[in-house]
């Protein structure tokens, strides 16, 4: 069955760093754009960024520009969101999503604070 799992969540002080990664299992994975996208409690998820199936296109939310980085590894059926320089504000749920499908994973809590 299709699965996507992320994992590297956690408690980080501002200014710190933290690398997601989402591992996808049933579906043709290189396949898809993939997109990372973010919740907090009574809110909407916001898209954090997308990449495309090579990697050539990228796209991300102008509050994570500079700041994050997205990239996918096709052959381990995984993409991946390097946080960098995180700030309060960027505390929430971290959901990854295969484009244009019901595929979600089940999140990963990040946490910024002192």
């Amino acid at each position: 069955q299709v699965q996507l799992v992320e994992s590297g969540g956690g408690l980080v002080q501002p200014g710190g760093s933290l690398r997601l990664s989402c591992a996808a299992s049933g579906f043709t994975f290189r396949r898809y754009v993939m997109r990372w996208y973010r919740q907090t409690p009574g809110a909407e998820r916001e898209l954090v960024a997308a990449i495309t199936t090579a990697g050539g296109s990228i796209i991300y939310a102008d509050s994570v520009k500079g700041r994050f980085t997205v990239s996918r590894d096709n052959a381990k059926n995984t993409v991946y969101l390097q946080m960098n320089s995180l700030k309060p504000e960027d505390t929430a749920v971290y959901y990854c999503h295969a484009a244009f499908t019901d595929y979600w994973g089940q999140g990963t809590q990040v946490t910024v604070s002192s």
